[in-house]
């Protein structure tokens, strides 16, 4: 299913054709579990080396957040460089770089090798400051130490003056689903096949198992609790974005310093503004596409808002994807997640490795990405956060008492709320209509927090996400929440079971 309720720009230049649902028993090689960038990429990779695939897909082809995404295939990936250096050694984060970089030269070949039509455009990829620029000359030089002909430079090409930018030359942007339309058509790919578990060698869905070599998971966040416990080594968070139709000029992709800050690139005759991220679950009054319209609003007072959606991204413990073996007790399981917000480079660097794992051919990038890694100096931290937000979702919320009474909640939002000594996850919408839920995320339990950006019931735990009337959205979770029975002694209000 996807992730929000508004469809994104690259949608109106793309489709994919439908695919048939996964009924019976059958075997394969490989079975990828997701059929997004990563598990097309893999697939593609696997089939021209040999290794026959099929692709899993629990809603449509790209559907999650391949679809939400801005596109930019670039090795820049905020202010990084330096803090991995810091952590890890210039050693490992020059194959970091190398591996990015060698991702947006693969893009190109394997785009001119299909004859893919999809906006493809190679130009520089620019993080800028307008305050103190040290943190900026401090990463341009980790990203020269790490092989990347980093540039600083006080001059943008934005409605605002900088203080200071870091630059990369010969980076890339695209439209990721008409990419994607063209390298999916050969592959073998099942749709509204959600998988439910994984049994030693076999995979299952509702409605049938296959039995396989190898088994791929690149459905953005592994749904499994064990054995690789990523739901202790990850958060999601989400970002938003405008499509503006404006005529301003960009010379190159742009993206502020700060983890909030807003992010700007061209596609056709529209300016695609990006930020106002948060940590999923953490949006009980809204406002995100507020903030970007406002900022709109001030520099680009023509432009015209054409497309509004967002994404959301897995965030690992130390900034760096898991991308390898799921665990030291599964060899035939492989993941790939956590690639942050740069998933067009990361996807391609996963679909390198796995492809050479599972084939037996050694990867220079294996031991960067690998998910055994763990080094505790530069993961602590984000594992303490990780642990405090988990408790807080767990015992503290739930422990928290919340209001009963119901006129309160003003139309077109939503509230948790206490009836008959149980809580109830309650959204009235604009005509007093009334929806019920378990305010409890089947995935470990969390408390649910309401989003009033998009009306979805959020877990700010480990990121799943739920509409209103309590489909799921986003994984982890394997399931919808429980619809609740309400009964309301207003005559104006009407009960949703």
């Amino acid at each position: 299913m996807p992730s929000n309720r508004y469809p994104s720009i690259w949608e109106k230049d793309a489709s994919f054709e439908e695919r048939s649902q996964w009924q019976g028993e059958s075997t394969a090689e490989a079975v990828i579990i997701g059929a997004g960038l990563t598990g097309i990429l893999t697939a593609h990779m696997l089939k021209k080396k040999g290794v026959d695939c099929i692709l899993l897909e629990g809603d449509r082809t790209a559907s999650g957040q391949s679809r939400h995404t801005t596109a930019k295939i670039t090795s820049l990936h905020g202010l990084l460089y330096d803090q991995l250096i810091k952590d890890f050694g210039k050693e490992k984060a020059s194959l970091y770089a190398k591996a990015n970089e060698e991702a947006i030269s693969r893009y190109e070949s394997v785009i001119k090798e299909n004859s893919i039509s999809c906006h493809f455009e190679k130009l520089p990829a620019v993080v800028y400051t307008t305050e103190d620029p040290s943190a900026i000359e401090k990463e341009v030089q980790a990203a020269r130490e790490c092989g990347i002909p980093a540039e600083f430079t006080n001059k943008a090409s934005l409605p605002f003056p900088v203080k200071g930018a870091v630059r990369f030359p010969d980076q890339a942007q695209f439209n990721p689903l008409e990419f994607l339309s063209v390298l999916a058509r050969p592959l073998t790919i099942y749709e509204n096949s959600r998988v439910i578990g994984i049994e030693k060698d076999t995979v299952i869905t509702k409605d049938g198992k296959i039995r396989a070599k190898h088994i791929i998971m690149t459905s953005h966040y592994p749904f499994l609790l064990t054995p690789g416990y990523y739901f202790a080594r990850m958060h999601q968070e989400r970002s938003y974005c405008l499509a503006l139709k404006t005529p301003y000029p960009l010379d190159g992709t742009y993206k502020e310093d700060k983890k909030e800050g807003f992010s700007f690139r061209r596609y056709e005759d529209m300016l695609i503004l990006g930020g106002s991220g948060h940590r999923t679950g953490e949006n009980k009054t809204g406002g995100q596409y507020d903030a970007l319209r406002t900022l709109a609003k001030q520099h680009f007072p023509d432009a015209l808002e054409s497309y509004c959606w967002s994404a959301q991204d897995c965030q690992t413990l130390d900034g760096i994807p898991y991308i390898g073996h799921f665990s030291d007790q599964t060899p035939d399981w492989y993941v790939a997640t956590g690639f942050a917000k740069w998933g067009m480079t990361t996807a391609m660097a996963a679909a390198d490795i796995l492809s050479d794992l599972i084939t037996g051919k050694e990867n220079p990038y294996e031991e960067v990405f690998t998910p055994q890694r763990f080094k505790l100096t530069a993961s602590i931290g984000s594992l303490l956060s990780e642990t405090k937000h988990s408790a807080v979702g767990l015992v503290l919320k739930k422990l928290k008492p919340v209001p009963s009474d119901l006129s309160a909640i003003e139309p077109g939002t939503g509230r948790i709320v206490e009836l008959d000594g149980e809580k109830v996850g309650i959204y009235k919408d604009k005509h007093d209509v009334i929806y019920a839920v378990d305010p409890k995320c089947p995935h470990l339990g969390c408390q649910l927090e309401w989003n009033e950006e998009e009306q979805t019931w959020d877990c700010p735990c480990h990121g799943s996400r739920f509409d209103y009337d309590g489909k799921l959205l986003d994984e982890p979770a394997g399931e919808s929440i429980i619809r609740r029975e309400f009964h309301e002694e207003s005559p104006e209000a009407e009960t949703i079971l």
